[in-house]
């Protein structure tokens, strides 16, 4: 029997405000244990919680830009567990009337587009820290760390409508660009403000009932989301084909073996008795308020992909690593409206530019390299002022000098020579000191016109446009 894999996934992501959801404790990455909290977000008795409006409005926006519901009002709830790093005894939380519902990512992969519905974003607190000392220090203690209590979190949470991997990985990836995009998150894995969970289950390909569900935890990357739901498909698939009844449970991780292991018995929302915050009011959205949030969402990755290639004629593969990111797409479009061919722009952006930056560790806001510089440069070498050769050695002294393209070629003196009878001497020169291989030429072994070529632009010491130089050369041959 072949059977099919049935994927969800929950994110989530740390929004991108100063201030704590509940108090005005810092929400810093790097600070000393326990350096960030207040009675509030330690759980001490009779603290009150206050809730951090811009926490509303970036989930307001990551809503609407996943083309969800919202509806007039939603509410917290408390959600109890017991845990050393959750001091209150119950996250503050949304449960059964979250912020929004009902919306929708769309994904490409391999060419083809799949739309993965959105079941709810809601708004919750994050809990502590706990750090583990094992036999190896000789102490086996554990230390709790709270600097994240009350860190804000929307947690994103899909229908199970993905069914591979990799599908899982373009969602992931697209999801982490539109958080980026509308600046709802930094969504850095590495910090901790982007995690994801794995709900994966199988059945017989064709059936419309679900399997048993499995959650994954530890998942510390996209690429460990993709190990993770492979191993787990091919351990499932091995159990039923042998038998054995899957359990309903959570299960680890484990990197270095690339499996996955049980950890506990998965939960129901009962075993959290939840039940209404009563220390927070309902969270209004009016309708102004909906709308002026809805303002201030920029153009979104799959939008802007789609522009740049029918704008610019870039293929879909550059188009999306050029979006990837939104200040490469802002650095490209700068750029792109000073030049004179876009796409050549594009071309040494791709190539050079993000070359430079990956050995030298910038960002792209660190680049010496500016928009207006690139354009220059692809603008000298579409006009053959110089040619493509030249421009790589023009490109090296920019990115060491941060001068433009134009004031390093007049310093040079790297002009290029279309003229063609001046290109005609030197071409007339070659073709006289080389009479063996212009005979070679002419009884039919062509790839020595390129010889001939590159002997003229060395006599020319590299100013001699080839284009001109090699319809020269054939209709010298002729």
């Amino acid at each position: 029997m072949k059977y099919e894999p049935v994927i969800g996934l929950e994110v989530h992501a740390q929004l991108l405000t100063e201030s704590k959801i509940f108090c005005s404790c810092s929400t810093k990455f790097g600070a000393g244990p326990n350096e960030h909290t207040c009675p509030v977000c330690l759980g001490l008795p009779g603290a009150l919680p206050v809730l951090n409006e811009k926490v509303v409005e970036l989930a307001l926006k990551a809503s609407i830009a996943l083309s969800c519901h919202v509806p007039e009002n939603s509410i917290f709830a408390r959600k109890h567990y017991f845990y050393p790093d959750l001091p209150k005894g119950y996250q503050i939380s949304q449960f059964d009337q979250p912020l929004s519902i009902n919306g929708s990512l769309t994904i490409q992969l391999n060419g083809n587009e799949r739309t993965i519905r959105i079941k709810r974003v809601h708004l919750e607190e994050d809990a502590g820290k706990l750090l583990h000392e094992g036999v190896e220090s000789k102490s086996d203690a554990s230390y709790v760390d709270l600097n994240r209590s009350g860190v804000p979190l929307i947690e994103i949470v899909t229908e199970p409508d993905l069914r591979t991997p990799q599908e899982a990985y373009a969602y992931l990836t697209e999801l982490k660009a539109i958080l980026r995009y509308i600046h709802v998150s930094l969504a850095n894995m590495e910090e901790g403000n982007l995690r994801c969970d794995a709900n994966i289950s199988i059945r017989p390909e064709g059936s419309s009932e679900l399997g048993t569900k499995i959650e994954i935890k530890n998942l510390n990357s996209f690429r460990n989301v993709q190990k993770a739901l492979e191993y787990e498909i091919e351990r499932q698939t091995k159990a039923l084909q042998a038998g054995q009844k899957l359990v309903q449970e959570t299960r680890l991780f484990n990197v270095s073996k690339v499996t996955t292991e049980p950890m506990r018995s998965k939960e129901e929302a009962h075993d959290y008795r939840y039940f209404p915050e009563p220390d927070l009011l309902p969270i209004p959205i009016s309708e102004d308020y909906y709308a002026k949030t809805k303002q201030s969402i920029p153009e979104l990755p799959m939008e802007k992909r789609a522009r740049f290639q029918k704008q610019y004629q870039l293929t879909y593969a550059d188009a999306e690593i050029l979006t990837d990111e939104i200040e490469l797409a802002n650095f490209f479009e700068v750029a792109a409206k000073q030049s004179t061919n876009p796409k050549q722009t594009a071309n040494w952006i791709l190539r050079d530019v993000l070359q430079n930056l990956k050995e030298s560790g910038k960002s792209i806001e660190e680049s010496p390299v500016k928009p207006e510089h690139i354009a220059d440069l692809s603008n000298l070498i579409h006009k053959q002022v110089i040619s493509g050769n030249q421009g790589r050695e023009i490109f090296e002294e920019m990115w060491a000098s941060g001068k433009r393209a134009s004031d390093l070629v007049k310093e040079k003196g790297m002009s290029q020579v279309s003229d063609s009878a001046e290109l005609g001497k030197f071409v007339d020169q070659v073709i006289t000191e080389n009479a063996d291989i212009v005979e070679r030429l002419k009884n039919g072994e062509i790839k020595l016109q390129g010889v001939l070529v590159g002997m003229v632009m060395k006599a020319s010491k590299g100013k001699a446009n080839p284009a001109l130089v090699n319809e020269l050369i054939g209709e010298r041959i002729k």
